[in-house]
């Protein structure tokens, strides 16, 4: 898992934070210095908390769980969509749904919504409506793919949210934060670092600076998941080869008879025949 470094992040202008007049001071910890008066992040504390998000993220993706990413502003939209649908975790792009999270059967609702409007398609329903009906499904179908297409596939609530912009992006968050959902988030010196669990103070403005930390955790995110498929393949390989085993019979082995016991044997058999043979005279003498 390879995290950019000093200079990587530096000329992808992750240094680069807001006016003075704008920043919060819960931020102060992650900020170097004053220029211009425009606040300088401290890229060596950017590559460490870059490299503890990449990590946990990789464990999140090796257990198999899901990881949904958030970007709503204009610069992040497209690069997180091309990341995200990359290595299959859900994305929102559009307007963050409210009570997403916290609601989340409704959206699930929605999303079936959608399966059927497909089914009806293809099983010859939709062309026996009228052309008003056709016009208002596919419009509704429309809209509803433009939303939640890129959820479609998110089955239950996801493990963990990554987000860019924490500050626009406040109510995912604070929904994330009422179900006990770990966040992960692009921190800005404008914005509030206390909500997210994971922080990477950086620029959140700036395309290349999201790029190059979107590709660093999705990066670690596949690794994650090739890891797990190794994992099932092993155990896979396993199982069969336990199964192929020949099993051992049970035949019982018994010891070697000693002479004493070898002569108890022949008398005792011997005993036995003699009074089988008595028998039958006993019962003729009795008739």
């Amino acid at each position: 898992m390879a995290t950019p470094n000093f200079e990587q992040l530096l000329e992808a202008g992750c240094h680069f934070g807001h006016l003075k007049r704008k920043w919060n001071p819960a931020m102060a910890p992650y900020i170097f210095m004053e220029r211009n008066g425009i606040h300088i992040i401290d890229l060596y504390k950017t590559a460490a908390k870059l490299d503890e998000a990449a990590a946990a993220l990789k464990n999140i993706a090796k257990a198999g769980k899901k990881i949904l990413f958030v970007a709503t502003k204009k610069q992040a939209k497209q690069v997180l969509a091309d990341k995200a649908s990359a290595i299959g975790m859900p994305y929102v792009i559009e307007r963050w749904p409210g009570g997403m999270l916290t609601n989340f059967p409704t959206i699930r609702k929605a999303v079936k919504k959608m399966a059927t409007i497909d089914k009806m398609t293809k099983d010859g329903t939709f062309d026996n409506l009228s052309k008003r009906e056709k016009l208002q499904i596919t419009r509704q179908r429309a809209k509803l793919e433009k939303n939640l297409g890129s959820i479609a596939d998110l089955n239950r609530l996801p493990s963990a949210l990554f987000v860019i912009d924490v500050m626009k992006e406040h109510i995912a968050v604070a929904e994330a934060n009422r179900l006990g959902i770990p966040v992960f988030g692009i921190v800005d010196t404008n914005s509030d670092p206390s909500p997210i669990d994971f922080i990477i103070p950086a620029n959140d403005d700036a395309s290349k600076s999201i790029e190059i930390i979107l590709d660093t955790v999705c990066a670690a995110i596949a690794e994650g998941l090739e890891e797990r498929k190794v994992e099932k393949v092993d155990n896979k390989d396993a199982a069969e080869g336990e199964e192929l085993k020949p099993k051992r019979s049970r035949i019982s082995r018994r010891k070697p008879a000693t002479e004493g016991e070898e002569a108890a044997a022949v008398a005792e058999a011997t005993e036995t025949e003699s009074t089988e043979e008595q028998a039958p005279a006993e019962e003729q003498a009795a008739e």
